[in-house]
């Protein structure tokens, strides 16, 4: 019998990648904390990785048009699908980014994808165990 890797490792997989996207959107408003006018951005996680786990098309799904596509849960280049943050505090300048709100944020994600990925480590280590019949 073979491996299916989507069915052995489910939505983890998909939640690492979501995860590391949505690193780059925070770390790109970190960049940004003194741009004029420029809108902190995010991903809503739970709304995309709930999509996805209802087989639902989540916004930020990508369409598969040929059979070498990747289906992804997140794509940064559709920077429309992202999700605008509203500040606690607006900027004189227009910027709406929090520095210390997004700080947080990006530690609260870092540390969740650390924990993604030594779910998906343990998963991998499981498999390897049952295929050399451990």
């Amino acid at each position: 019998m073979a491996i299916n890797f989507d069915s052995a490792l489910g939505i983890h997989a998909d939640a690492l990648t979501l995860r590391a996207r949505r690193a780059e959107v925070i770390a790109n408003n970190i960049a940004n904390a003194d741009t004029p006018n420029f809108k902190a951005r995010d991903i809503d996680f739970r709304a995309v990785l709930s999509g996805a786990m209802d087989g639902q098309q989540s916004p930020l799904k990508m369409a598969v048009t040929q059979d070498g596509h990747k289906q992804q849960l997140a794509d940064p280049d559709f920077a429309a699908d992202l999700m605008f943050r509203n500040p606690l505090q607006p900027a004189v300048d227009g910027n709406t980014v929090e520095v210390q709100e997004e700080m947080a944020r990006y530690t609260d994600n870092a540390l969740r994808y650390q924990a993604s990925f030594e779910f998906l480590n343990s998963k991998f280590s499981g498999l390897r165990k049952a295929v050399k019949g451990e």
